[in-house]
């Protein structure tokens, strides 16, 4: 079972802008190449790093209001959510050391 958690448009608030930590969110789509790429890192992040920061992913085709809502406009896309505000925004696929880089002030 994958340490990373998916949300929907209905759950978003409660899982990720209610957290009281940090919540990595991989916005993502089955017809995107690199997001599939990225779902092997991301869970092997979640599993090393999840008791800092949670790790989520919603669905861009079948969850479309919260991307619209925070302008995700290219995949993958990945935001940090902390106290229900955006902190970092990261787009594109990248290997799990450079997103442990990107990530480092949340781990």
């Amino acid at each position: 079972m994958s340490a990373v958690k998916t949300v929907t448009d209905a759950t978003f608030e409660d899982e990720v802008l209610k957290s009281d930590m940090p919540v990595l969110v991989d916005f993502w789509a089955d017809w995107c190449g690199p997001c599939k790429q990225m779902a092997p890192v991301l869970d092997k992040f979640a599993e090393e790093h999840g008791e800092k920061i949670q790790v989520v992913k919603i669905n861009t085709d079948q969850n479309p209001e919260t991307p619209r809502a925070y302008d995700v406009l290219a995949l993958p896309t990945f935001k940090v959510y902390k106290g229900g505000e955006v902190v970092k925004d990261i787009r594109g696929a990248r290997p799990k050391r450079k997103l442990e880089e990107d990530l480092a002030e949340f781990l």
